[in-house]
């Protein structure tokens, strides 16, 4: 099988997370949903832990994209770490599926649950932990370093859940403050 059949299980499993939930995440599923069987589905992912560790590294792999993005347009690693997510952004752009990735993968770690040792948390980890290390190559100041992931963080969980974002103007203002020198 072709790494668009790879792709094609794993979207089917983040539309089945996003659409019905954790629950509902069974490996018979998510092959229904990608349209292969389960061998099929076994051939690419062994476990139900392995197909939710290849969601998370998709996951780092979408943010790595979109950063290689920023940063030959001229965007910092700083800002585009503060950036605001787009959930409205064209189906197609980089953007949003970032932002589907980040939301199935958040929704994965109950699906996890009781996995010894527990792979996905490993490699959320390893995700999280490399943005933090590309952030700190880039900011000489831990601590302004740490505040940036930090709002950057809340600013993606907000959206994540629905609330309310801060207001643009007011937030530029933050990222600006941040930004200083």
């Amino acid at each position: 099988m072709s790494s668009g059949t790879r792709d094609r299980i794993l979207d089917a499993l983040e539309t089945l997370l996003l659409e019905r939930g954790a629950a509902q995440m069974t490996l018979d599923n998510v092959a229904a949903a990608a349209d292969v069987s389960k061998g099929g589905l076994l051939y690419h992912f062994k476990s139900k832990d392995a197909l939710l560790v290849g969601l998370v590294h998709r996951l780092g792999e979408r943010a790595r994209a979109q950063l290689d993005e920023a940063n030959a347009s001229g965007t910092s690693i700083a800002e585009w770490y503060l950036q605001t997510p787009d959930p409205t952004a064209p189906e197609d752009a980089v953007e949003l599926a970032l932002y589907r990735s980040l939301l199935a993968t958040m929704r994965t770690i109950d699906a996890s649950a009781g996995s010894e040792p527990d792979q996905v948390q490993l490699a959320l980890d390893a995700v999280m932990t490399a943005w933090s290390e590309n952030l700190e190559t880039e900011v000489d100041d831990p601590v302004r370093a740490d505040t940036i992931r930090l709002v950057g963080d809340g600013v993606y969980l907000r959206a994540l859940l629905g609330l309310p974002q801060i207001e643009p103007a007011r937030y530029r203002a933050v990222v600006d403050r941040l930004l200083e020198h």
